[in-house]
C-alpha cells in the first residue's frame, strides 16, 4: 500500500532548492583536474611512470603520508592522465585501482584483476594458482604495461604477502606484457612486516606526502566550493573554519571536505539558504560521533565490557575512576552474561587501547604508598556510546543486571 504522507513529505523536500551545484565533488571518490600544493608528488611520480610510455617496466612504488594527504588523488589523478597519453602515443598504458580495504585478501585481488582482462573467475571456489594463471594468460596476449595501484596496501599483508611476492616477480614469467605496482599506505612501518625479498622489490622509489597545512586545506576547498555549490550559498567563515578544524587533524584535507559537504545537508535540512559558521561545527560534532560510533561498533566484545563497565561507573556519579574500579564491575558484568573473565592486566591493556582510539583518557597517577594507578574518563558522547555498545545482545543482556550493578556500586 503506498505511504501518501511519506509521498508528501519526498515532495516537499524536493521542492526546497538545494544548496549544491554538485556534492559529488565533496566526496573521497572525486578525482579533481588539478591537485593544488602537489606539483612536486605528481611530477616525482610523473617522473618515475614516464617509462611505461616508452613501452619499458616503471619501477614499483611505495607511497606514504597520512590519511587525507591527497595520496590517492594524486596516484589516480596521473594514472588517468598516463592513460589518456599512451592513446594519443599508441604505447598500450592500463593503470587498474584496487583498494585494499575492500580486495583484502590475496584471491579477491587476482580475480579481480583478472576480471579486467575479460577473464571469467569466480569469486570464491577456485585455486589461487589457478586464478593468478589466468591473470597472466589474459594479459601477456599483447605488448602492454600495467600498472596496479594498491591503496592501503598495508590492510592486504596482514592477510599474507604472497599475492605481493606472486606480483612482484611476474614480469619474469611474462612475454609480451610488464606489470609495475603503485603501493599507498598510512602507515610507514609496514614494510618491516614484510618478506625481504618482496621489501626490496616493492619499495625500488618511495614518495612521501607531507601533510597540509591550514591555507593549503582551504586552497583546496575553494577550488572544490566553485564546483560543488552555487554562488554565494557559503558565509565568509565557512571556509576558514573547515580549514582550522581539519588542520588541527594532522592537515586532513579529506576530513575538511567531509566537513564542507556534511555542513551544507545540514543547512539543507533546515531550509536554510546560506552555509553558516554555526553549520561547520555541528558537522565537526556530527562527524565525530559518526567516527565514534563505528569504532565502537567494531570493538571486541571483551573491550565493549570494558569500556561499559567505566559507564556504568560514570552512571553512578564516578567520574575519575579507577583501573581497580573498572575491573571490579567488569568482573561481576563477565559473570552475570557468562564471559570468560580477563585478568586484571589484560582488562588494563584493553583500557591502554581503547586511550589510543580516543574512547577513553586514561592517565597515570600515583597513589603513594598505595602504589600507581590510571584515572579513566570518558572522551566520547555517553548516550550514543551506550546505544552503540547495547547493539551487542550479550551486553544487552546486562539491562536486566543493571540494578544488582548499581547496588553493588552503591556499597
Amino acid at each position: 500500500m503506498k505511504d501518501n504522507s511519506l509521498d508528501e513529505l519526498f515532495q516537499d523536500l524536493l521542492e526546497n532548492e538545494s544548496l549544491f551545484k554538485n556534492k559529488e565533488v565533496l566526496r573521497p571518490s572525486y578525482t579533481p583536474e588539478s591537485l593544488p600544493h602537489r606539483s612536486v608528488q605528481i611530477n616525482n611520480l610523473a617522473t618515475i611512470l614516464v617509462s611505461a610510455l616508452r613501452g619499458d617496466t616503471p619501477s614499483n612504488i611505495l607511497i606514504y603520508g597520512k590519511t587525507g594527504t591527497g595520496k590517492t588523488a594524486v596516484a589516480r589523478h596521473v594514472g588517468i592522465e598516463l592513460e589518456r597519453k599512451s592513446d594519443s602515443l599508441e604505447s598500450p598504458c592500463v593503470v587498474l585501482y584496487m583498494n585494499c580495504e575492500v580486495i583484502d585478501t590475496q584471491y579477491r585481488l587476482l580475480a579481480n584483476l583478472a576480471k579486467q582482462f575479460g577473464q571469467d573467475v569466480p569469486m570464491t571456489g577456485w585455486p589461487t594458482d589457478q586464478v593468478f594463471l589466468k591473470f597472466k594468460e589474459a594479459i601477456d596476449t599483447k605488448d602492454q604495461v600495467i600498472i596496479v595501484i594498491l591503496d592501503e596496501i598495508d590492510k592486504l599483508i596482514k592477510k599474507g604477502d604472497d599475492v605481493l611476492y606472486n606480483l612482484s616477480r611476474i614480469n619474469t614469467e611474462l612475454s609480451r606484457a610488464k606489470v609495475s605496482m603503485i603501493g599507498i599506505s598510512n602507515d610507514l612501518k609496514f614494510t618491516e612486516f614484510l618478506d625481504p625479498r618482496i621489501k626490496s622489490s616493492l619499495g625500488e622509489e618511495e614518495i612521501i606526502f607531507p601533510p597540509y597545512d591550514a591555507e593549503q586545506i582551504s586552497d583546496i576547498l575553494k577550488q572544490r566550493a566553485e564546483i560543488a555549490y552555487k554562488d554565494e550559498v557559503l558565509d565568509e567563515m565557512v571556509i576558514p573554519l573547515c580549514a582550522a578544524f581539519a588542520a588541527q587533524e594532522h592537515g586532513d584535507a579529506r576530513r575538511a571536505l567531509d566537513l564542507l559537504r556534511v555542513a551544507g545537508e545540514l543547512a539543507e535540512r533546515e531550509s536554510k539558504t546560506q552555509v553558516k559558521e554555526e553549520h561547520v561545527r555541528y558537522a565537526q560534532e556530527k562527524i565525530e560521533v559518526d567516527r565514534i560510533v563505528e569504532v565502537v561498533r567494531t570493538l571486541p566484545t571483551q573491550s565493549k565490557l570494558t569500556l561499559y563497565s567505566v559507564i556504568l561507573l560514570r552512571d553512578n556519579g564516578h567520574r575519575n575512576v579507577t583501573t581497580g574500579e573498572v575491573y571490579n564491575i567488569y568482573r561481576q558484568s563477565c559473570n552475570n552474561v557468562d564471559m570468560d573473565i580477563l585478568t586484571q592486566r589484560r582488562v588494563t591493556d584493553l583500557i591502554s587501547e581503547l586511550d589510543m582510539l580516543g574512547i577513553l583518557n586514561a592517565v597515570v597517577v600515583s597513589k603513594g604508598r598505595y602504589g600507581r594507578t590510571k584515572e579513566i574518563v570518558l572522551s566520547v558522547p555517553v548516550e550514543s556510546t551506550r546505544s552503540v555498545l547495547l547493539e551487542d545482545y550479550r551486553l544487552n543482556m546486562l539491562a536486566d543486571f543493571k540494578p544488582v550493578i548499581t547496588a553493588q556500586l552503591q556499597l
